[in-house]
Order: structure tokens, then C-alpha cells, then sequence
């Protein structure tokens, strides 16, 4: 290249841009603070969620262990209901929108849990992504218990940016990858500000464009 300078000056808002476009989601009160739910019989329901824009190419939703009472490694499936494994998971992605015990009832949250509970037998808490018809959209579920079809709902998140049939096909596309759990006591490493990011860019490329000359002297 006959501009060394401008390629590197390239390379560097390349890597500011893939740093810059990466979110984390921190979750890390407890989901029923204030409330009577878990003395409650019956499932409750809570809402009060985050308004978020998430992109499964980047983001991460970071959890924190202690206060949703789940292990701190992320154990994910991504499947319809009826491929779900009976236990050994605690972050679920279910890719079914409908429920074909009530169809006449739009497909909510309280659906996807019995329909997740049917399937996992081995009880603990744990999050699930799914599908609301009523919203349209996507949204984060924190349950009580997995497999229990009474458990309680905290809902976390719904995603605004991938509504109607582009968030449907979005679904099969999260990966454990864009989900994390950490614990109270954890060291949390703080992410390189953008300017390191770029100067770590241009630092590169400019030893590697010197390296070339010599080589070529």
C-alpha cells in the first residue's frame, strides 16, 4: 500500500468501531425486591422490565449469580420446546411462538415457561428467551425454577430492535456467547477505553509496516 499512514489510520477506527458497537446488559438486583411474590401461591408474573436494543452479533447479557440463586457458568440451549434436554441447562432460547393448548391466547411468558417446564425435569432457576405475540418482540425471563410450570417470572428485558418476523429469525441466531454469569465476589475487568483501542491498533500495524521495510532493505 503507497499510504502506510491512511491504511493504519483505518485499521484502528476498524477496531474503535467493533469495540464501540458492543454492549453488556448487567442484570444484578434481586428480580423480586419489594415484593410478595414468592409468598404468593401461584405463578406470579412480574414486569417492570429494561427497554433495550440487542444485537446477538455483539451484546451480552451479564447476570449476576448470588441474587438469581444460579450456578455461575452458563449452561445454554437454543431449540424448540420439543428438543429441550430434561436438565443440565440454566439459559434457554426457545424458538416456538405458539402454544397449542390455548391458541386463541396470544403467546406470552407465562406460555413459554410451561411449555419450557414440560420438558426440563430437573429443578432450578434459570433464564429464558422467547417470543411475546402480544409484543411482537423478543424478550429476557428470569424463572424460579425451570421445570416447575407454577414458577415465578421476573421479566428482564424486552428488545425493541427486533420486532415482528426479523426478531423471529434472530432467535436461532443467539449463542451462549451472548449471555455471561458472574459472581458478587468476581474481578470484574474493566474494557479497554476506545482510545487504547485505537493506539493498540496503530501501534500494530505500524510495527509491522516498519518490519516490512526492513525486510525489504
Amino acid at each position: 500500500m503507497r499510504h502506510p499512514i491512511l491504511y493504519c489510520a483505518v485499521v484502528g477506527l476498524l477496531a474503535f468501531s467493533s469495540a464501540a458497537n458492543a454492549t453488556t446488559f448487567r442484570f444484578d438486583t434481586d428480580p423480586f425486591a419489594g415484593t410478595t411474590v414468592l409468598n404468593t401461591p401461584g405463578r406470579q408474573i412480574v414486569g417492570g422490565e429494561d427497554f433495550i436494543n440487542f444485537s446477538t452479533g455483539s451484546d451480552v447479557f451479564s447476570l449476576e449469580s448470588t441474587v438469581f440463586g444460579v450456578e455461575n457458568t452458563v449452561n445454554f440451549v437454543n431449540a424448540p420446546a420439543a428438543n429441550l434436554p430434561t436438565g443440565g441447562v440454566n439459559v434457554v432460547v426457545l424458538e416456538s411462538f405458539d402454544d397449542d393448548n390455548n391458541p386463541l391466547t396470544p403467546f406470552g411468558a407465562g406460555n413459554a415457561a410451561t411449555l419450557i417446564a414440560n420438558e426440563i425435569t430437573t429443578s432450578g432457576a434459570g433464564f429464558f428467551v422467547y417470543f411475546n405475540q402480544g409484543l411482537d418482540l423478543p424478550r429476557l425471563v428470569f424463572s424460579s425454577d425451570l421445570s416447575s410450570s407454577t414458577a415465578d417470572l421476573k421479566i428482564l428485558a424486552r428488545m425493541l430492535n427486533l420486532t415482528g418476523q426479523t426478531g423471529r429469525d434472530t432467535l436461532p441466531s443467539f449463542t451462549a456467547g451472548n449471555f455471561e454469569i458472574t459472581t458478587a465476589d468476581s474481578t470484574t475487568v474493566p474494557e479497554p477505553s476506545n482510545g487504547f483501542i485505537i493506539l493498540s491498533g496503530l501501534g500494530a500495524c505500524w510495527y509491522f509496516q516498519k518490519r516490512k521495510r526492513l525486510q525489504v532493505l
